[in-house]
């Protein structure tokens, strides 16, 4: 049976100035792999003991050997190149000023091999210091097809993004299954792409490209579940963080759940949901009604975008409002996304992170003790 984990937290921490400066370093050629990974050691087992101190249920590495929540993928898999131009372009928006766009850094530019397992060298440390539980985070697949298929470069190797999904698809799969056999306790899958699902904007882009996007959406949830396959056994916890959107506080996605709840709720393979819920963006709480009686719902109701640290009043009263929709005791509370999905960060402080989920730890307590 999978565990409650009442405060819980997406996974991503903002990178300390050690890890910045050191990843500086060995990028410019200045500082050998060692060095780095020893860095690396010690801001996460400082990350570690502030989780501990906080009062978070789950402890992560923070990501902090990764350069972005999926590039765990992309750095361990060869076939990914610089493009020429960018794959896709999206919109960016907030916090403050105007919109700006940014591009695709990496497409398919070759058949994928997969050189090592995509997090080899993460899950083994975290695993051995942290004093409870350990959460390991995955990009779902179709994260890929979505932003790193170019026509004219990867049709060449995946005559459609079909091929590609499935492809990666098997990647996933894998190391599910390789975290599992080694004990992981806690396995939480990162689909920001359903957000394109809800928006209009993003489904009419898709239909520029010559694609269906409600096709695109049942094959989404269809790679997951082959993903997943496998990945209940007892004492594991599985679950699906979705988000509309997260790079130095800003967003590019939005709407409420309920054209994809029925389906995505009630058809994927996991114990929890990590919903974002911190803004109007994310609609209401109404689609949450889809939510079958054997799964979790976490409120993402705590900001990692904005430095002002959330009401304890203000969530005590969000939760109440979901649990007209979903009972309390399968409700748990945590920020929307995490705190540094790129190694860049949000615009926040540190210190902002760890109050911030130091609210999560206490509002967890109140409602749900423990």
């Amino acid at each position: 049976m999978a565990e409650t984990y009442r405060a819980d937290h997406v996974g991503s921490l903002l990178r300390p100035d050690s890890v910045h400066e050191a990843r500086r370093a060995f990028q410019e050629g200045r500082l050998a792999a060692d060095e780095l990974r020893a860095v690396e050691d010690a801001a996460i087992l400082d990350a570690i003991e502030r989780q501990r101190a906080a009062g978070v249920a789950v402890f992560t590495d923070g990501e902090f050997r990764r350069t972005g929540f999926q590039n765990d993928l992309i750095e361990a898999v060869d076939g990914f190149v610089m493009p020429e131009r960018p794959a896709v372009v999206r919109v960016w928006q907030g916090p403050g000023g105007e919109p700006t766009e940014q591009g695709t850094r990496q497409v398919v530019g070759a058949k994928l091999r997969q050189v090592r397992g995509l997090t080899d060298n993460q899950w083994g440390f975290v695993q051995e210091h942290a004093p409870g539980p350990v959460k390991m985070t995955l990009p779902s697949p179709s994260q890929f097809p979505a932003i790193s298929y170019q026509p004219g470069v990867s049709d060449q190797f995946y005559p459609t993004r079909s091929d590609l999904l499935w492809e990666i698809a098997g990647f996933i799969k894998a190391e599910i299954a390789a975290l599992l056999d080694a004990g992981v306790d806690y396995i939480q899958i990162d689909a920001p792409r359903y957000s394109y699902y809800v928006d209009p904007r993003w489904r009419e882009h898709l239909r520029e490209l010559g694609e269906d996007p409600d096709a695109m959406f049942e094959e989404a949830v269809n790679a997951d579940n082959f993903c997943l396959e496998g990945a209940q056994r007892p004492g594991a916890t599985i679950a699906m963080h979705i988000c509309r959107g997260n790079n130095q506080s800003k967003w590019y996605a939005e709407g409420g759940y309920e054209a994809i709840a029925e389906r995505l709720f009630g058809s994927l393979a996991v114990d929890r949901f990590l919903l974002e819920y911190d803004t109007e963006r994310a609609g209401t709480f109404e689609p949450l009604r889809f939510m079958p009686d054997d799964k979790m719902v976490v409120l993402g109701l705590v900001s990692s975008k904005e430095a002002t640290v959330e009401s304890r009043d203000y969530l005590l009263q969000r939760i109440e409002e979901a649990s007209g929709y979903v009972p309390v005791e399968r409700l748990a509370l945590s920020p929307q996304c995490g705190f540094a999905s790129t190694a860049a960060g949000n615009l926040l402080t540190e210190d902002d992170q760890w109050r911030k989920l130091e609210l999560v730890a206490e509002v967890a307590r109140e409602v749900w003790g423990g």
